[in-house]
């Protein structure tokens, strides 16, 4: 096993001692005894920036399923590295947050960290999985724990309806990524996808290309809060605001993001391609954005803001795909831009949203609530926090001196230059990407400002809090200062940052990509006075009028009705779903045997023997067979005379006698054919459930039957009698049809694999041996169950 794969497998073998820790240690956080483990992952990768950067990959494979092509394999380059230094990072800075955000006391913290620490490996594993089926498990083991983490305060209705919506959109659209990149495998013969991108020629010209593209794409858009798969992500903010910062700002919703950059090798050039990415990305930041000037809990607003700024970076992957139409990596800046820009953001957002996140999880601990409408006048009680709203506000907003300011310029740029392209009716469609890009700008400075203004500038109103407010502890300011120092440092350090992590990560995107002769240039926050500076002036000065006007009146704002909302609508299909498969399971679930049994054999008979009659399955010869005796046939009228007498008889004994009959003959049967080890099973089995049956229904109050005239019911018997013919015939057309070669070979050496000279048993003991075990466990789980059964009612107690 490599350290890569050590790497991914660590956060899920520490679960392990996670509660034991948590129990043995409750006077100490559990939260200490789990920092270690993210910042020592982040230091291992960290050592690996400049090989990286150098343009070094590092690559190892697990042997899993080689037989069907299904291996461990990782793979590290400039993309997954980039995302595994913010898994980490942000995951160290989370924990250290969540020490003093949650109490040791109050909270279950065993379970928030085990979960936590299973999201975190689901997000390695996604990241460095190089099989594409291996990231597809890793995949939804990010959607199984996000719903854990968002449910953690199970006992809030709304935090269950969040994960619960979570979970299913993000599942649905898992399902859908799962059947296209099985297209995918199907075409080229591989899961591993650096195989599948030297296939591209073949890909493309396969019928499947277009919708393998929009199958994975419905995956990468569910999972990053795309429009409309949007709506689960506001109402997962439902959980502990530690949990928000880290999988809503920087890691889950990241994951289709990353999805569409390690794919689009693949689809990029595609006109298809190009305007899915880039047209759902800029309707959600549109979207995103207008909606969070609308909110009046911080955290709801944080939501949206996250939702539109994760559709600025998938617009700008998709306009940047068109590079590849020019064969990638030599398409020159014009094209290559977006790109840049796209990974510079995101880097960007981890760090200002997740120092925002704190912040609003920092004023709802000291206040007691989130709601603007109940805040203002904090920037005197807590300075500190204040600064670092400003910080991140600002550098979402895309203002100087912040990180943000460089990679929005770098989104108009990107945009501008897409309403150039000659390719994909951009001549004139492109000009529209700008323009929404602007007004989503425009938006986007419009709640940083309420951010920023309403709950600390003001009027302070004790009388409207749950709390004292103060400063926040060191322990929870700590986090958010060291991304806010990111925020800033990027901002005049840019160029470090694009050559040891955004320009390797291009690589990965643009496979060819050198930085050296792709045009780019530096990054600088001056460059004259440019069209991009120019859009910048004009958000700052629509954005500060909007404010004003929605300040003053905030019924000027747009609101769609509750009931046609995007929320509204998934209530409503769901309710309508639950409603009809109600109706369904009341039509076949009737509380009778008789029913399901009728049920059970239709499709048997409708589904053998369609299959059997479609493929010429109905075929036998009976001229070969050996005579029939006479006391063959004697032993068939006594076999259907005990089943007859089961059916018939009126008492529990009579019945069991009847069946043991039944069994006994079928073992003469065998010594007929001679199979005397199955004969000898058959004696052995028979006798023993006879005897069980014996001793449970001794315990059984007595049998009255009622007579009751029965009449001829023709489905019954029409399903009867298919039943028996189909059995029969298949029967005989077993001995007249071999589709496939015998696997009786496989056990003529039985004696030298297992030494053992009864070939039943060596098959049942040695070749099937925890198939045996197992069927022996599931008898003893019913005993015991018949046992608890009958203790109880000879106790005249109820099980519960």
């Amino acid at each position: 096993m490599s350290w890569l794969h050590l790497l991914i497998l660590t956060p899920f073998l520490y679960t392990i001692l996670v509660p034991f820790l948590y129990k043995g240690l409750r006077h100490i956080h559990t939260g200490w005894f789990v920092l270690p483990v993210p910042v020592l992952l982040f230091v291992s990768l960290a050592t690996r920036i400049s090989p990286v950067a150098k343009g070094e990959t590092f690559s190892y494979e697990l042997p899993w399923i080689p037989s069907l092509g299904i291996n461990f394999t990782t793979y590290m380059d400039g993309l997954s590295l980039m995302f595994g230094l913010i898994i980490t990072g942000i995951g160290a800075l989370v924990i250290f947050y969540s020490i003093y955000y949650l109490s040791k006391e109050r909270e279950a913290l065993h379970n928030f960290y085990v979960y936590l620490l299973l999201f975190m490996g689901a997000m390695l594993g996604v990241v460095f999985a190089e099989n594409v089926l291996v990231l597809y498990l890793f995949w939804e083991l990010t959607s199984v724990s996000s719903f854990l983490l968002i449910a953690y305060w199970y006992q809030r209705k709304s935090s269950c309806y969040g994960a619960q919506k979570a979970f299913m959109i993000t599942i649905a659209g898992g399902l859908a990524m799962l059947t296209g990149v099985l297209l995918l495998a199907n075409v080229t013969g591989t899961f591993s996808i650096r195989e599948m991108i030297a296939q591209l020629g073949l890909i493309q010209d396969q019928a499947t290309f277009i919708p393998a593209m929009v199958l994975i794409l419905l995956g990468a858009f569910t999972k990053s809060a795309q429009f409309p798969f949007h709506i689960w992500l506001p109402d997962a903010m439902e959980a502990p605001t530690p949990i928000s910062a880290y999988l809503h700002s920087a890691t889950m919703v990241k994951a289709g993001i990353y999805l569409i950059a390690r794919l689009t090798p693949i689809f990029g050039g595609s006109m298809v391609w190009f305007w899915l990415v880039t047209g759902v990305g800029l309707i959600t930041l549109f979207w995103g954005s207008f909606v969070a000037v609308k909110q009046t809990d911080l955290k709801a607003m944080l939501a949206y803001s996250t939702i539109g700024q994760l559709g600025i970076i998938v617009s700008l992957l998709g306009v940047g795909s068109a590079a590849l139409y020019f064969g990638g990596a030599e398409a020159g800046a014009l094209y290559t831009t977006a790109i840049l820009a796209a990974v510079f953001h995101l880097v960007n957002h981890s760090t200002f949203k997740g120092c925002l996140f704190m912040v609003v999880g920092i004023i709802d601990h000291e206040t007691g609530t989130r709601d603007i409408r109940r805040l203002g006048g904090l920037m005197n009680l807590m300075p500190v926090t204040f600064t670092l709203a400003v910080i991140g506000s600002f550098s979402m907003a895309g203002l100087p001196p912040f990180n943000g300011f460089l990679s929005k310029e770098l989104f108009f740029t990107g945009m501008l230059n897409a309403s150039q392209f000659s390719i994909f009716q951009l001549e004139t469609w492109g000009k529209l990407l700008p323009i929404v890009a602007w007004v989503g700008s425009i938006f986007t400075f419009v709640y940083c400002l309420i951010f920023v203004l309403r709950p600390f500038m003001g009027k302070y109103q004790p009388q409207k809090l749950e709390k004292k407010t103060h400063e926040a502890p060191w322990g929870m300011l700590l986090p958010p200062m060291v991304l806010a120092g990111l925020v800033i440092l990027f901002f005049f350090f840019p160029n470090v940052l694009a050559q040891y992590l955004l320009y390797p990560a291009m690589t990965a995107i643009l496979p060819g990509f050198v930085a050296a002769d792709s045009g780019l240039g530096t990054l600088a926050a001056w460059h004259g006075w440019t069209p991009e500076l120019l859009m910048t002036l004009g958000v700052v000065g629509m954005g500060t009028v909007i404010f004003l006007i929605v300040r003053k009146r905030p019924g000027v704002m747009f609101r769609v009705p509750a009931r046609f909302t995007w929320s509204a609508l998934y209530d409503s299909f769901l309710a309508k779903a639950e409603g009809f498969a109600a109706r369904v399971t009341d039509f076949y679930m009737t509380g009778s045997l008789r029913d399901y049994l009728l049920y059970i054999f239709a499709i048997f008979i409708a589904v053998s023997g369609g299959s059997m009659l479609i493929n010429g399955g109905f075929a036998f010869d009976p001229a070969g067979n050996s005579p029939i005796a006479l006391f063959e046939f004697v032993l068939v009228l006594v076999l259907v005379g005990a089943a007859l007498l089961v059916l018939w008889s009126r008492t529990r004994l009579t019945a069991i006698i009847g069946l043991g009959i039944a069994g006994y003959l079928v073992a003469v049967f065998f010594v007929i054919f001679r199979a005397p080890d199955l004969a000898l099973t058959q004696l052995v089995v028979e006798t023993v459930t006879t005897v069980l049956f014996l001793l449970c229904f001794y315990f059984l109050p007595s049998w009255k039957g009622r007579a009751e005239k029965v009449g001829w019911r023709i489905p019954e018997l029409v399903i009867a009698v298919g039943m028996g013919l189909m059995v029969t015939v298949m029967a005989l057309s077993a001995q007249g049809n071999r589709a496939f070669e015998p696997i009786s070979w496989f056990y003529e050496n039985a004696y030298e694999l297992a030494g053992a000279k009864n070939i039943v048993n060596a098959i049942l003991v040695d070749f099937r041996g925890f198939d045996t075990l197992f069927e022996i466990l599931v008898f003893c789980i019913a005993g015991i169950g018949v046992h608890t059964l009958i203790k109880l009612h000879g106790e005249g107690k109820s099980p519960r």
